[in-house]
């Protein structure tokens, strides 16, 4: 690999770090804003809801809209949009009439940047000139679980230190992240995908007509699925299973699952040239519905909680697995990555939405909940499977 993308390639791990701070960091205030802008939990869960439905309409979009404006431009507005609506939640709340509108224009801001990182940091690395493009896809998406390890954890630090009351100061110093790689991104090299290829990629209208790449976007949809529908609820497995106050299962129910889904994706990284991907994307779907069928059957709780941190660890490939499955047999360019992305996060939307749903037209029981959600990693292993037998059809 030529030393200068070496650069591009640290930075794009940062971008995934700074995603991470723009999903994991304003969670982590939410009771702070009900408690000092007297804002209903009810409106603060609405947040949630306009930072995942602005990340995914710049999903949709970018399909069109990035080849125009270009990787670098791309990236260095998602930088800004980032850096910005991270200071913003300490700034616009203060200085707009309604403290609950200021919350909105921070996280639509970042939100923008959000989506737009998750469709261009991918096609970035893997347009990178580097051997193991695998390996280096699964370390690129371990740094999103290292990310939220570290916004939790450090958040917390601070908070136990300084006190909840100085969170703007955070704040502003998260927003330090995105502004110094936003600057980095104007001086590292940037390959696009048709450059690295030496081939022109499918038009829009082509891609769609593609059965693989409807086969893959089925994958992305269940990979979301398969790891927000437990991730969503793990900190009420933790405080369940464990005993423990919320606050501490606030801690380890998440955190458990990022560590071992980071841990994932370290793994194949360091050993993807000696791993099958394909087989190692079968093994960990087949980890996943025994994961879902341990933490929903289980009699033993903690074995329950077992269950719902290995998930994390058979969730670790599917993301970044799909997306090098998909370069490798399609010619899909930006506008599949953007596509992709966008069916991950409609995968993200239905898994946690559905254990919801299941769990409380079940009168609570988060159980039954999880043992519907099954059905995502179960429908990954058969779409590996489909995968398996239409490459070998072709080839016929």
């Amino acid at each position: 690999m030529e030393k200068g993308y070496k650069k591009t390639i640290y930075a794009s791990f940062v971008g995934y770090v700074v995603q991470a701070i723009i999903n994991n960091f304003a969670p982590l205030l939410f009771l702070t804003f009900n408690d000092i802008y007297d804002i209903s939990l009810s409106k603060i869960s609405l947040l949630i809801t306009i930072n995942f439905c602005v990340q995914l309409t710049v999903d949709l979009i970018s399909a069109k809209f990035i080849n125009v404006i270009g990787y670098r431009a791309g990236m260095i507005l998602a930088h800004l949009c980032a850096a910005v609506g991270i200071a913003g939640l300490a700034v616009f709340p203060e200085i707009m009439p309604n403290p609950y509108t200021g919350l909105i224009i921070s996280i639509v801001i970042y939100a923008i940047g959000g989506g737009i990182l998750e469709v261009l940091v991918s096609p970035i690395v893997e347009s990178c000139p580097t051997e193991n493009k695998e390996g280096y896809m699964s370390l690129l998406h371990s740094f999103y679980c290292w990310g939220c390890v570290a916004v939790v954890i450090l958040s917390t630090v601070f908070f136990g230190v300084f006190g909840i009351a100085n969170w703007r100061i955070l704040a502003l110093l998260w927003a330090v992240v995105p502004v110094i790689n936003g600057i980095a991104f104007t001086r590292v090299p940037i390959a696009t995908l048709e450059e690295a290829t030496a081939e022109e990629s499918l038009t829009i209208p082509q891609l769609l007509k593609n059965g693989l790449f409807w086969i893959m976007f089925l994958m992305m949809i269940c990979a979301g699925a398969s790891e927000l529908g437990i991730s969503q609820w793990a900190s009420t497995f933790a405080e369940k299973a464990l005993g423990v106050p919320k606050a501490v299962g606030d801690l380890a129910g998440p955190l458990s699952f990022a560590v071992l889904m980071g841990a994932s994706r370290t793994f194949y990284a360091k050993f993807s040239e000696k791993i099958k991907l394909e087989k190692f994307m079968m093994f960990s779907a087949i980890l996943g519905v025994i994961s879902y069928l341990m933490a929903s059957l289980s009699p033993n709780p903690v074995l329950s909680f077992i269950g719902c941190a290995l998930s994390g660890l058979s969730v670790g490939i599917m993301w970044p697995g799909t997306f090098s499955l998909a370069s490798a047999s399609i010619r899909g360019g930006t506008a599949m990555f953007a596509f992709f992305a966008f069916a991950g996060d409609i995968g993200c939307s239905a898994g946690p939405t559905l254990v919801g749903v299941v769990t409380e037209a079940c009168g609570g029981n988060m159980n039954t909940g999880i043992l519907t959600a099954v059905i995502f990693p179960a429908i990954l292993v058969a779409a590996l499977i489909a995968n398996d037998i239409y490459k070998k059809k072709k080839k016929a």
